[in-house]
């Protein structure tokens, strides 16, 4: 059995939502093992982000202009601007912005993402993934990037979509996911 096929996400924590019209802001912290330098080359270097983000990109996010971007599961890639690239600390694009706090020898890393809030259970749950993912490629045992379809198929979706609903006050959405379609992450 694979590593990524022996991969159950823990239980919800970490996060919180500021609530506000259609869109709310999901805020996730995690702490990290790992010095921020090496937290930013993860967020911002394309090849990193390959191995675990729910995206890819053309180009660095470590400093201000634009990238293309493609999300997991949209075949256009969208322009995405890089606004803010304070490294290691601060990085903001798009609707995304990520702050890396040394504490210790490790990182507390905090998301803030504006999501639908429709799906905002969905965001936190998928994000967690991805948390848990980048934290074993940090240290050395990558299991792959687990996003989009192929998050939703995985041991613990459904319950971990439904505590962070239950954290949140919110709807879980009434959708179930199609077959599994390659990430553009695994299709390199």
């Amino acid at each position: 059995m694979t590593e990524q096929a022996q991969y159950v996400p823990g239980p919800a924590s970490g996060a919180q939502v500021q609530k506000g019209g259609d869109k709310w802001t999901l805020i996730l912290v995690r702490q990290l093992r790992h010095s921020p330098e090496k937290v930013w080359e993860a967020l911002t270097d394309p090849a990193q982000l390959r191995e675990w983000a729910p995206f890819v990109v053309d180009g660095s996010l470590g400093t201000v202009g634009a990238v293309n971007m493609t999300w997991v599961g949209t075949p256009q890639p969208l322009e995405t601007r890089v606004t803010r690239a304070d490294a290691p600390r601060l990085l903001e694009y798009g609707d995304i912005r990520w702050e890396l706090e040394a504490v210790g020898s490790g990182t507390r890393l905090t998301l803030w993402h504006s999501i639908d809030r429709r799906f905002i259970s969905w965001g936190a749950a998928g994000w967690h993934i991805c948390f848990d993912v980048l934290d074993r490629f940090l240290a050395g045992n990558p299991i792959g990037a687990i996003t989009g379809v192929n998050a939703m198929k995985f041991n613990g979706w459904q319950r971990l979509v439904a505590e962070y609903a239950k954290q949140f006050g919110a709807e879980t959405p009434g959708w179930s996911p199609p077959a599994a379609q390659p990430s553009p992450a695994s299709t390199r």
